[in-house]
């Protein structure tokens, strides 16, 4: 095994504990509540424009690399990644400071709320360690198992990106 191999192993094995405390945190902060005394409830506007943001970065990341612009491509993704981690971070405070707000809508409105809701959860919760798989087949330079993994991982965290907002938008008059 190369050395570049055994960057990958590590790193690889970095993923999935991340993926790992990240999945844990996500089905926690349901059950845990903290009264810190701080009004979160600016929150669920600033994690929709972040993920807004994502998706418009991602976009310009890969008209990066469609443009052969590597290293474009490179900072665009890395601001990619920035984003989610804020994200993440700020999505967890909220979670275990502040009570769940609940869709109040009602018929086929209702069925498409929470269609989008589950597939954006469910793939959030899948596509975490793909994502880390391909930044780091990506920054390790093993460009050809980066392609193939982004060709299948990329569209997928575009839709994750797109549907927070949209959620969001859907749930917004349901807030306090």
């Amino acid at each position: 095994m190369n050395h570049n191999e055994q960057q990958i192993k590590k790193y690889d094995r970095l993923a999935w504990v991340i993926s790992v405390i990240v999945l844990l945190a996500v089905i926690m902060m349901r059950r845990i509540k903290l009264d810190t005394g701080i009004d979160f409830s600016f929150l669920p506007p600033f994690h929709a424009s972040v993920n807004a943001l994502t998706f418009a970065v991602l976009l310009l990341g890969y008209r990066a690399i469609r443009a052969k612009k590597v290293e474009v491509h490179r900072q665009w993704m890395t601001t990619a990644m920035i984003l989610s981690v804020v994200f993440l971070l700020s999505y967890v405070v909220y979670h275990i400071t502040t009570p769940e707000t609940r869709f109040g809508g009602e018929g086929a409105i209702r069925w498409i709320y929470f269609i989008l809701l589950i597939t954006h959860v469910v793939l959030a919760a899948v596509i975490l360690p793909f994502i880390l798989f391909t930044f780091i087949r990506g920054y390790t330079g093993v460009i050809e198992r980066h392609r193939r993994l982004a060709r299948w991982v990329f569209p997928i965290w575009l839709y994750v990106a797109a549907t927070g907002p949209i959620c969001y938008l859907m749930l917004k008059p349901y807030y306090a």
